[in-house]
């Protein structure tokens, strides 16, 4: 592996993200915006997801869509496998049975990149990315609600292991 890809330039683990099928041009703008702020150094934009062409992505974004790396991918569970086979981590923000709650999970010691994936408003990570994941993890839900809105969630998520990282700092 390229050891340039371990860090990002805080010298930090290096942290990407992957939006699976994203429905809501607004919520990838505001993803965008926070990508930045959280430092992800890629976002992959994965089957319907909208990229920064579509003027409300853009609006929404800030110019965070010129700040942050980004790149679409029609096949998401192709761009998960070349990203795992490369030696990324792969870890995916989601409910159910295999999920560990977020704030419980300890990530390995070392460096190695992660890419963690949100998935569609609706319907979540899509089952084949979910199975080829190294880890689920999800946000404890103490209300009646039993999701957050995926940028929120995203937000929750960069910033938890943008933290967990500066921890493990190369």
């Amino acid at each position: 592996m390229d050891t340039r890809l371990l860090v990002d330039t805080s010298g930090w683990p290096r942290i990407d993200a992957f939006l699976d099928n994203i429905r809501s041009s607004y919520n990838v703008g505001s993803i965008f915006r926070t990508a930045d702020g959280a430092g992800i150094g890629h976002l992959y934009l994965g089957g319907i997801s909208p990229t920064p062409e579509h003027p409300k992505v853009a609006k929404t974004a800030l110019g965070a869509d010129r700040t942050v790396a980004w790149s679409y991918h029609r096949n998401g569970l192709e761009e998960i496998m070349d990203l795992k086979e490369r030696g990324w981590r792969v870890l995916a923000l989601e409910g159910g049975l295999k999920a560990q709650p977020i704030f419980e999970s300890e990530l390995a010691s070392g460096i190695q990149p992660i890419v963690f994936i949100v998935g569609n408003e609706r319907a979540g990570v899509d089952p084949d990315i979910l199975d080829a994941c190294d880890s689920i993890l999800s946000l404890p839900m103490s209300g009646r609600k039993q999701s957050l809105n995926v940028s929120v969630a995203f937000g929750v998520a960069a910033y938890w292991l943008r933290y967990s990282l500066s921890k493990v700092k190369g």
